[in-house]
């Protein structure tokens, strides 16, 4: 009896010294996990978290342009970087979400290097700002509203053109006169008639294309601060789409940790049960966990892949050429200014702003050269040339005039250039006071996604 008790209590001490060691190991597996996950935190959130919350107030929205512009509309700053990582994620759906935004896409470059390249964010910084598709849109722009403002000013200035003619004719004085002259040939001819003169036309005074001109030159502004909104934009979108990228590597590095913890795991479990101090389910419980770990391995991997090659659209890599990255951005505590300070900043800076302050002012000298349709103008008209019946027997001939110009009735064309003026003039106000709103809560949800993170 006394042999039969002490094996039950032999076999029981085995039995709770293996389900102590399992205790043990799955311990061990949770604390390296949760090390591993603070570690990742550390790295992935961080070091670039805060520096892409604080470009949100700083770089977002595309300028909204008016009349002439060809970009899309304004582009909100969770458009910048989170489409191109919904994208990633999205699967078979990628393509139309990078093809809606043009700062997501670039304008390929250079030549396919067989081996990966290094990339430095600064290095990435440059080259998207020579080769992204947003930054060569919004330089289109500011070109299309340098020649609009040189139409204008065309208006002002003389105009001066020539022409030269030698023809043969011959006059049927009866046909096209009905004069019938004894003495007088019926139809005289054919004669020699040549002519070759210069003629300048230059407007005095016409308030309406002064108004259109100073019009133009707003829109000129506009432009201007909407390609500074653009490249501030293409910096925002390769920084996120750069750190993006770190992430992903970290998301690489941890799930790679997580799977060689489990496959670890796994070949301990295995040894126990052919020791006899593990079960059967213990031995599948862990060979699923890591394979659980090896997809989602995978699937970083994926990402990780797919991020880059957004990465190299934005900035205008070859297609197909591959890069390693080579900056890492380390912890830093930022200053950051008190609220009110910060909005009223934004308000000086962003020049998305300002672009929408010189289309509004645009808008009001549109409506003053609408008004100035009804205004009195004066224009001058000269020519002076040579004529003769040859080149070789010529005389001079001058023509000059003042012509003053006054409208009287024009069938309701001014009212109606009256109308679009102050319909674009009242819709660039509301988008400058949305604008407003918009910069102020964008600055606002900054402050709250940095505190937040603290």
């Amino acid at each position: 009896m006394e042999i039969e008790s002490d094996g039950r209590t032999i076999a029981n001490n085995t039995s709770s010294q293996a389900a102590l060691q399992r205790a043990y190991v799955v311990e061990a597996a949770n604390c390296a996990e949760k090390r591993s996950f603070s570690r990742r935190r550390k790295v992935r959130l961080k070091p670039w978290i805060r520096l892409l919350l604080l470009c949100v107030p700083l770089f977002s929205g595309a300028a909204t342009f008016a009349q002439y512009n060809p970009l899309p509309s304004p582009i909100a700053e969770e458009e910048v970087a989170g489409p191109a990582q919904a994208a990633v994620r999205a699967g078979p759906n990628n393509s139309v979400v990078l093809s809606q935004n043009p700062y997501l896409g670039g304008v390929p470059a250079g030549e396919l290097s067989a081996t990966p390249i290094p990339l430095s964010l600064e290095g990435a910084v440059a080259r998207g700002l020579k080769q992204n598709l947003g930054g060569f849109l919004a330089a289109d722009s500011v070109t299309d509203a340098r020649g609009q403002k040189w139409q204008a000013l065309s208006e002002l200035l003389p105009n001066v053109t020539t022409d030269t003619g030698f023809g043969v004719r011959q006059i049927d004085l009866k046909a096209q006169f009905g004069l019938n002259i004894p003495g007088v040939p019926k139809v005289i001819g054919p004669f020699g008639y040549f002519d070759s003169r210069g003629y300048l036309n230059q407007t005095i005074f016409d308030w309406e294309s002064i108004e259109g001109e100073r019009s133009s030159q707003a829109q000129l502004k506009s432009a201007e601060y909407g390609y500074k909104n653009a490249r501030e934009l293409v910096v925002t979108v390769i920084v996120s789409n750069y750190l993006l990228v770190i992430a992903d590597q970290s998301e690489v590095e941890s799930a790679l940790s997580q799977r060689d913890t489990a496959r670890v795991l796994f070949q301990q479990t295995s040894d126990q049960k052919t020791a006899g101090l593990a079960a059967a389910v213990d031995v599948l419980r862990s060979q699923v966990e890591l394979q659980s770990r090896e997809q989602k391995l995978i699937v970083a991997q994926n990402n990780l892949a797919k991020q880059k090659l957004v990465l190299a659209r934005a900035i205008g890599l070859p297609p197909g050429q591959k890069f390693e990255i080579t900056t890492q951005v380390g912890y830093q505590d930022l200053s950051i200014p008190p609220l009110d300070d910060a909005i009223q900043s934004a308000y000086k800076a962003r020049p998305d702003f300002q672009s929408q302050m010189n289309q509004v002012q645009s808008a009001e000298l549109m409506r003053k050269a609408s008004f100035a349709e009804r205004y009195p103008s004066i224009e001058q008209v000269a020519d002076y040339g040579i004529s003769g019946v040859n080149p070789a027997s010529t005389h001079g001939t001058v023509d000059a005039a003042v012509t003053l110009r006054v409208p009287i009735f024009q069938g309701g064309k001014v009212h109606g250039d009256v109308l679009r003026a102050d319909a674009s003039l009242q819709r660039a106000k509301q988008v400058l006071e949305d604008l407003r709103a918009q910069i102020d809560q964008e600055v606002r949800d900054a402050y709250l996604d940095l505190e937040a993170a603290a």
